[in-house]
C-alpha cells in the first residue's frame, strides 16, 4: 500500500470540500472494498477523508411516509430494521443475500452503492483493463467471462456491478441524496447513479469529484408483494450470477402493476421497463411471465463463457414473478 495522508471530516460539506480540493483524494467509511483495492495498488489515493463518524447513521421517517437512510447505516443494521423488514422486505432480503455477516456489520449504505466491480481482470494489474487503466483493453472479452455482463456492456468493458442492495433499491425507485463541495444538496434516482461503460468504463457514476452521498431516500412502500431472489454458485458469500427484485400488485386474476430490477447481468442494476409494460394488465399466468422475460433479455449478448446467463436470467425472472404473484 502506498503512503497517504488522513483527515477526519467534521461535517458533510467539509468532507466534500476536502476531497474536492485534491484530485487524488478519496472518502473512506467502512473501507471494506477501498482498503483491499489500496493494498493491491488499484486505488492509489494520496489523501483519505474519513467520514465514518459523521452523524449519518440514522433511519428516519419522511414526510411522504417513506424512509431516509443515512449513508453510514451499516448493511446489517439496515437489513434488521423493523420498518425495512415490514415495509421494504425486498431490501432486507437483498442485503442478507450479500457478502458475509462480518462484512455486513462494517459496510455502509453509501459504500455498498459505490463498491467496484469484482471482475478478476480489474484486480489483476498484469492484465489489460479499461476500467482500471483506460486505453489498455479488456481482457475479459476474450478471457474467462463467466460472471460478466450480457446487457449494457460495450466493446471496452463487460464488467458487472456487484451490489445486491442496489438492485432492490432500483426496483423501489429510491433516490440518492448528495452534498456538493459548496454545501448544496441534490438528489439522483438510484437508477441513474451508475453509468453504462461506453468508451469510458473508468467513469462509473454520475457523481462529481468530492460529491458525498449523505442518504438514500425510499419513497412510500409500493403496493403489492416484494421479492428478491439471487442465483449464485454457493449459498453464501458469493456474488450473483443473476438476481431479480420484483414488486407485483395483482387485482383479481390480472397483474395491476409490476416493477423489475435485475442484477448480475449488467454494469448497473438493470431496470427492464418494457417487461414491466408487458405485465401491466396481463393475466397473471406463465404466458405473461414468459413474454416479460423474453422482453427483459431481448438485447442480451453473451461473450462465450457467460452465454448461460441469458436463459438463466429468463428462468429466474419467470419463477420470481410467479412466486410474487402467488402472494400478491
Amino acid at each position: 500500500m502506498r503512503p497517504f495522508t488522513y483527515e477526519r471530516a467534521s461535517n458533510a460539506t467539509a468532507a466534500a470540500a476536502a476531497v474536492a480540493a485534491r484530485p487524488e483524494a478519496k472518502f473512506i467509511s467502512g473501507g471494506t472494498n477501498l482498503l483491499d483495492l489500496m493494498k493491491l495498488e488499484i486505488e492509489r489515493p494520496t489523501h483519505v477523508v474519513d467520514i465514518s463518524r459523521l452523524p449519518l447513521d440514522s433511519i428516519e421517517e419522511t414526510l411522504e411516509s417513506g424512509l431516509r437512510i443515512g449513508a453510514q447505516v451499516r448493511n446489517s443494521d439496515l437489513a434488521a430494521e423493523p420498518r425495512v423488514r415490514s415495509r421494504y422486505p425486498m431490501l432486507s432480503q437483498a442485503l442478507l443475500a450479500g457478502a458475509s455477516g462480518q462484512i455486513r456489520n462494517k459496510a455502509s449504505t453509501a459504500g455498498n452503492l459505490l463498491q467496484r466491480t469484482r471482475c478478476p481482470y480489474f484486480y489483476d494489474r498484469n492484465m489489460p483493463c479499461n476500467k482500471r487503466a483506460p486505453g489498455s483493453g479488456c481482457a475479459a472479452l476474450g478471457g474467462f467471462n463467466r460472471m460478466h455482463a450480457v446487457l449494457g456492456a460495450s466493446d471496452d468493458c463487460i464488467a458487472v456491478h456487484p451490489s445486491d442492495m442496489a438492485v432492490a433499491m432500483a426496483a423501489l425507485d429510491a433516490q440518492v441524496e448528495t452534498t456538493l463541495p459548496d454545501g448544496t444538496v441534490r438528489t439522483i434516482p438510484v437508477g441513474d447513479l451508475h453509468r453504462l461503460p461506453g468508451s469510458t468504463p473508468n467513469v462509473e457514476t454520475d457523481l462529481g469529484h468530492g460529491e458525498l452521498i449523505t442518504a438514500v431516500i425510499l419513497p412510500p412502500p409500493p403496493l403489492g408483494r416484494q421479492l428478491y431472489r439471487k442465483v449464485r454458485d454457493r449459498a453464501s458469500y458469493a456474488f450473483a450470477l443473476v438476481s431479480v427484485a420484483t414488486v407485483v400488485k395483482k387485482s383479481g386474476d390480472r397483474i395491476q402493476s409490476a416493477r423489475i430490477a435485475i442484477g448480475g447481468v449488467a454494469p448497473k442494476p438493470w431496470r427492464p421497463m418494457d417487461a414491466e409494460y408487458v405485465l401491466a394488465g396481463a393475466a397473471a399466468a406463465d404466458a405473461a411471465f414468459t413474454e416479460a422475460a423474453e422482453s427483459a433479455l431481448a438485447g442480451a449478448i453473451g461473450h462465450g463463457g457467460n452465454d448461460f446467463k441469458i436463459p438463466l436470467a429468463k428462468r429466474t425472472l419467470r419463477q420470481t414473478l410467479a412466486a410474487a404473484v402467488e402472494g400478491a
